[in-house]
């Protein structure tokens, strides 16, 4: 009798021990497809894009990365005939022109005629980007934008717009081409790695005080 309550007893506790380790296994599972799923996709929600795109009344460039690039692809969108006027924002980091002042002359050479061109000088971050575009916007009578930043700051740049621009304005999103970063492997290179997460960090400030400046 007591080898046969000993058995059962043993039976009990080899089924809850089962019964622990397969939910182990389950949780430790989920954990590593949730993980999986962060890190893979980061680069993807780093840098949302507007496919197809429509035509709209003025393209925004925002400096800084890379900021001939991001200029080259305002420009290609203006030649394309997606907008009828262009934005380059942005104060210099250091002495010197401005970069929206750069990003001018750059869309002149390229035969973009300067009067459909507007700058702001002075914005320092992608808030004053944002409030300083704004107003500019305003003065053009535009209300649909096509916006330009690097890749990687594309989901930022967007949602701080979007906050300051309110609803009455539509805002696609475009980024250009930067070779130190690609959303699917974000991971490969220190700068990268080191952006992507200064990003993440920005956003989840943003989303946590709902503070975006």
């Amino acid at each position: 009798m007591l080898q046969g309550v000993s058995k059962k007893a043993f039976l009990r506790y080899y089924s809850c021990m089962k019964s622990f380790f397969t939910s182990l296994a389950v949780i430790a599972a989920i954990l590593g497809l949730i993980f999986a799923t962060v890190f893979f996709g980061l680069g993807f929600f780093l840098s949302p894009q507007s496919e197809p795109l429509s035509k709209a009344d003025t393209i925004v460039v925002v400096s800084g990365g890379q900021t001939t690039t991001r200029a080259e692809k305002g420009i290609e969108l203006y030649k394309q005939g997606l907008a009828k006027n262009i934005i380059f924002s942005g104060d210099a980091y250091g002495d010197g022109p401005s970069n929206a002042s750069a990003m001018r002359e750059q869309a002149i050479q390229a035969g973009v005629p300067a009067s459909q061109i507007f700058t702001d000088t002075d914005s320092q971050n992608t808030y004053q980007n944002a409030i300083n575009s704004k107003k500019l916007l305003e003065n053009n009578n535009s209300e649909k934008i096509i916006l330009v930043t690097s890749p990687y700051h594309q989901r930022r740049t967007r949602d701080t717009f979007a906050q300051v621009l309110g609803s009455k304005y539509s805002i696609e999103n475009v980024s250009s081409d930067d070779d130190r970063w690609s959303k699917s492997s974000w991971w490969g290179t220190r700068f990268g790695r080191n952006i992507s997460i200064s990003e993440l960090q920005k956003l989840a400030y943003i989303y946590f005080t709902g503070n975006y400046q």
